[in-house]
């Protein structure tokens, strides 16, 4: 029997800690059995700050029975099982897990010379109580988990290896740690990301809506999340004109022979809404910009004086994403790129690649991402191109990363079917990471459209091309930005800048001067003049997370001043109304993230 021990010898501790999750799995699946008996087990993985496992239970379960089996596996915790590896044959395999469909189904898919071990768990005399088919390793004895560092969280459907037309199975979740303390500050994370959660917010902020009667995936912007779709468009094409962009407005529709010529038709089909027929012919509704831009590149012939172009285009695109994985603003069916292509020379690439890199790192500054790494993605087994070319795109692209001192991993087989791409990850407030930019490198689309160039030669060339999207789409976007500052954002962006909150209706008409006034400076502001009490305002404003609220009653009235609350609670000096305007002015127009 191998040592389990030496097993797990020598281990970091993110290796040990998945051991623990894994062990703790196994001890779930063993209580689940005791108290519901004739349940059949499928698969039971640790996971990314905890585990699951998958069931066919022979009565449904609901979050009410997770204490019970969470008081059932802490017995098993307490009476120090061990846990032993048994390696057996095919035949002892099957024979032991008979009556086991999902196991037997696993083993019959195993190489003939596959070696097939066994994890049981043993009590006090050493007798199995419980075995599972698996690859392990384990903890050697449950005595190494703390029975106060686990918890089960949620019960969720589970398509038997995912495919929907395999049994629905019912997923328990949990989560394990070496410590009590462990579990707390990750419970207290999972609430502090419950309370940013951006459907949430983005509910009781009236930023926006998804209506599954009228379309799953499809997002249906509010004025609230209008104004702050605008500040950002705003801050985004004014930057593309600094960096040399021209902006792009392209159609909704094409003809299908534009995404069979790009080869998107046979590498991305599954994710591309069916043609519809006009006029005898097939168009699609795009799921990406870049054939649209290339027709634009076509419409005339190019010098090499031209190059670059640099266009950019604010394009909304449609791709079919399975119902199960929508997810609010952060996995929709329809949305908008922050897209660019840029066409220039050869000997422009590498230039190229480092100013949209550049570039990219600026914008996540302003909105106050500076927590970032690089992914250099390379050439995946279906894709085009000879291999010299994706060498030295890459190397292009590794130049870039390395010029700005960038941290980098790279992602084998991670690229798209045309090239090469930089990722970039971002940290939100909580040190989540999320995958934002992407620099994609193609030259495919160039030879697939014969897209050519007058050299200083005479002589006609290939351009390259560069996908790159900095934002990503703005609805992801939206949705990590609410995460990020859980609706409390900077004044440039936030919906509502200004709420003027009279403390009686006495003063209803000078709180609407104000407004009047402060609107005059472009200022996003509202006069919160219903009969409520002036406590009650100050609290709805404060949910609505308006960075600064003006209380105005007969002081401010004689004075011409305001008396002004930050949505935290603080207090500035009390201001006259014309002082007040410039420095709300200022701290917008210089996208200060501080009130």
């Amino acid at each position: 029997m191998p040592d389990i021990k030496q097993q797990t010898e020598n281990l970091d501790a993110s290796q040990k800690l998945a051991i623990i999750r894994h062990s703790v799995s196994h001890i779930m699946a063993q209580a689940v059995t005791r108290l519901f008996p004739g349940t059949k087990v499928a698969i039971g993985p640790s996971i990314e700050n905890g585990f699951y496992y998958d069931f066919l239970l022979p009565r449904p379960i609901v979050a009410e029975d997770l204490p019970a089996i969470e008081a059932e596996m802490k017995k098993i915790i307490d009476s120090r099982q061990d846990f032993a590896q048994v390696t057996v044959s095919r035949d002892e395999a099957l024979r032991r897990f008979a009556a086991e469909e999902f196991k037997t189904e696993l083993i019959n898919e195993l190489a003939a010379n596959e070696e097939i071990t066994i994890y049981e768990n043993l009590n006090a005399e050493g007798k199995t109580e419980w075995a599972d088919l698996c690859r392990g390793p384990h903890v050697a004895n449950t005595r190494e988990i703390n029975s106060a560092a686990f918890k089960l969280q949620s019960i969720a459907g589970a398509y038997w290896r995912g495919d929907e037309n395999r049994p629905m199975l019912t997923r328990i979740y949990g989560t394990a740690w070496e410590t009590p303390k462990d579990l707390k500050a990750y419970l207290a994370f999972l609430e502090e990301v419950e309370k940013r959660d951006h459907r949430r917010v983005g509910k009781e902020m009236d930023l926006y809506s998804i209506h599954e009667e009228a379309g799953a995936g499809l997002i249906y912007w509010h004025p609230n999340g209008g104004r702050m779709r605008v500040a950002i468009e705003d801050f985004w094409r004014q930057e593309h004109y600094r960096n040399g962009y021209e902006i792009l407005y392209t159609p909704h529709i094409g003809k299908s022979w534009l995404w069979e010529t790009s080869g998107h038709l046979g590498f991305y089909k599954g994710n591309m809404y069916s043609p519809m027929e006009i006029d005898n012919q097939d168009y699609i509704i795009k799921p990406m910009n870049c054939p649209f831009h290339i027709m634009i590149y076509k419409n005339k012939g190019r010098s090499y004086r031209e190059l670059p172009l640099r266009w950019a285009e604010l394009g909304t695109v449609y791709r079919y994403e399975r119902s199960g994985v929508l997810h609010g603003l952060l996995r929709v069916r329809g949305f908008t790129q922050d897209d660019a292509h840029i066409f220039c020379t050869p000997d422009q690439m590498e230039s190229e690649i480092l100013e949209v890199l550049r570039f990219s790192l600026s914008l996540w500054k302003v909105f106050g991402f500076t927590d970032i790494k690089a992914y250099l993605a390379t050439k995946p087994k279906e894709s085009v191109g000879e291999q010299s070319r994706w060498d030295a795109a890459l190397e292009s692209l590794r130049k870039a990363v390395e010029a700005e001192g960038l941290a980098y991993e790279i992602d084998e087989g991670g690229g798209a079917f045309y090239g090469p791409k930089i990722d970039l990850k971002i940290k939100d407030a909580l040190g989540r990471e999320w995958q934002m930019t992407t620099i994609q490198f193609d030259f495919n689309e160039p030879e697939r459209f014969d897209m050519t160039f007058v050299d200083a030669d005479g002589q006609h060339k290939r351009p390259y091309m560069v996908h790159r999207a900095l934002l990503g789409s703005l609805e992801r976007f939206f949705g990590v930005l609410i995460e990020h500052f859980g609706g409390a954002f900077p004044v440039w962006i936030a919906p509502e800048q200004i709420a003027v909150i009279p403390v009686a209706e006495s003063f209803n008409d000078y709180a609407k001067k104000i407004a009047a006034e402060l609107k005059t400076r472009d200022l996003r502001v509202t006069a919160e003049l219903d009969d409520g009490r002036l406590n009650a305002k100050i609290r709805d404003c404060q949910t609505r997370k308006i960075p600064y609220m003006l209380v105005v009653g007969q002081r401010e009235a004689d004075e011409g001043t305001v008396s002004i609350r930050l949505r935290d609670g603080k207090q500035l000096p009390a201001m006259k109304i014309a002082e007040f305007a410039d420095y709300a002015v200022k701290k917008a127009e210089s996208r200060d993230l501080d009130l």
